[in-house]
């Protein structure tokens, strides 16, 4: 009985807690469909103007391109760099290894200002400001403790032993690793891409040190657009990305499954 009180008491505080958390997403949904020039809620009237809008303007869509093809980038360079560390911290076992490994994640302890200021200075003697290469470079900076972090979890929790067997019976290092260690570490192969594509392409504080007129995110131009322009196509374009992300979610889950992917 005693339980049966507790359990209750924990989803009458679970339910308000969530309903706050998703308050600004439910709103932005109606407010997106507003027929009024300006951000209101509830609107006086609905109309699907803001999303034709997102669609025709060319900033959104040449900010979004820009987006994807970044977060691709440096989803894929995450990986192949993060996958190989990984590997030699795990298997490996140096002694300073947790050392190494707490090096290569401070910029997760970082404050996004103080790591977008760090690397502005950096850049701008470089010629690496407002360019391509140089947000690829910063987003990576950004991702790889993410990418590293869960490939290094996944590996540890991978069975060495079918590894050790595979290599027994006469395996290579190589084909051990393509035919046993890969299959194994797949859902932390998912999660990794997954959040790297997911931060790389929501980042927006790093991003406008290094963006400029003729280059811009998504999420840079949104902030810009709020600070010039009080309309809902920001919310339009805030309800595509919401459902964006739904979409990566998705895909894991069908994919490698939400609770092997992220829970592990």
């Amino acid at each position: 009985m005693d339980e049966r009180k507790v359990s209750a008491a924990l989803i009458l505080l679970a339910v308000p807690l969530l309903a706050f958390l998703l308050a600004p997403v439910l709103i932005t949904i109606p407010i997106s469909f507003s027929a009024d020039p300006y951000l209101s809620f509830p609107p006086s009237g609905w109309s699907t103007r803001w999303y034709r809008a997102a669609f025709s303007g060319g900033a959104v869509l040449d900010a979004f391109a820009t987006s994807v093809v970044l977060a691709v980038i440096v989803t894929t360079l995450s990986l192949l760099i993060a996958l190989p560390a990984a590997v030699a911290l795990v298997r490996l076992r140096w002694g300073w290894v947790s050392a190494l490994e707490g090096f290569l994640t401070a910029p997760l302890l970082l404050p996004a200002i103080v790591l977008g200021l760090a690397i502005l200075i950096v850049f701008a003697p470089l010629g690496l400001l407002a360019t391509f290469p140089g947000l690829v470079a910063a987003h990576l900076v950004v991702t790889l403790p993410y990418a590293l972090r869960i490939l290094s979890t996944a590996l540890a929790a991978a069975p060495l032993a079918a590894e050790e067997a595979a290599a027994t019976l006469g395996a290579s290092p190589l084909r051990v690793f393509w035919r046993v260690t890969l299959p194994a570490i797949r859902p932390g192969l998912a999660a990794s891409a997954a959040l790297c594509f997911l931060v790389s392409f929501d980042e927006v504080v790093i991003s406008l040190f290094l963006t400029g007129p003729r280059l811009s995110t998504l999420p840079v131009w949104m902030f810009h657009h709020v600070e010039n322009e009080a309309d809902p196509l920001v919310a339009a374009v805030s309800v595509l990305l919401i459902a964006l992300t739904v979409a990566i979610v998705l895909v894991v889950d069908r994919t490698a499954g939400l609770s092997r992917t992220f829970v592990k």
